[in-house]
């Protein structure tokens, strides 16, 4: 309840300092709607603000899911293997000096100015986060535990998955909970590439014909979208793995 009212208040301010910047800077509404007017053409435009909010839902959850698929995989690879070590990590730090935004214009070329590019981007941008945070859990696992995996005879797989592995999940919780910020710039970033559907689109769009009230809109739904998500993934990890 405490956190709610928090919240509230917080948010409270910030469209009172909004609106008085508006007021006493008297500022065009091209160049700063005040929150009245961003809210009133939020709802007045809901049904166009669902329908590319929806698109840009949907490649974010598919981004995240796949991206967090594809974490998992090569963090397990990379510590059951040596060799996976010592042939992919360097290749994945070095990925990282490429900026992720950079690609989206190659991703559109190859993939198409439909649903995938953006799926793509954004598993780029979380891909390496989720390797990185659980990769670093399954290596710190506490020694005891190992010690006792060997005395009992365990063999490196079944310390992997019996041992490691679930020592490592909040680890890889924290990757999710970043993952689930990350996701949505990613997708943004390609719709403003190159597509016809999304949240980033409008804005572009709204943007080009001095509708800044709707570009405002857009973008108050896609914070609440990451939000919101963010904290649906927290719920998920604190109930799974952080006890």
């Amino acid at each position: 309840m405490k956190s709610t009212l928090r919240i509230l208040a917080v948010t409270l301010l910030a469209l009172a300092g909004w609106q008085a910047v508006v007021t006493w800077g008297e500022l065009p509404r091209f160049i700063l709607p005040g929150p009245r007017l961003v809210f009133s053409t939020l709802w007045t435009s809901r049904a166009l603000i669902a329908e590319h909010a929806i698109v840009t839902a949907i490649e974010v959850l598919l981004g995240l899911g796949l991206g967090a698929a594809a974490g998992f995989a090569s963090a397990i690879a990379l510590a059951a293997s040596p060799l996976a070590r010592s042939l992919l990590r360097p290749m994945l730090v070095f990925s990282q000096a490429i900026p992720v935004f950079a690609l989206a214009p190659i991703l559109t070329l190859w993939l198409g100015y439909g649903l995938w590019s953006k799926v793509a981007m954004a598993l780029l941008i979380i891909y390496f986060p989720v390797t990185s945070a659980f990769f670093d859990a399954l290596m710190r696992t506490p020694r005891g535990w190992l010690e006792l995996a060997h005395v009992m005879n365990a063999t490196p797989g079944r310390i992997l998955w019996r041992v490691r592995v679930p020592a490592a999940m909040p680890g890889f919780a924290s990757g999710l909970r970043l993952a689930a910020v990350y996701a949505p710039i990613g997708a943004i970033i390609g719709e403003w590439v190159g597509a016809s559907q999304g949240l980033g689109y409008l804005m572009l769009l709204a943007n080009g014909r001095a509708k800044i009230d709707l570009m405002f809109a857009a973008l108050i739904v896609l914070a609440v979208l990451t939000l919101a998500l963010h904290a649906a993934v927290d719920t998920a990890c604190r109930r799974l793995w952080d006890g």
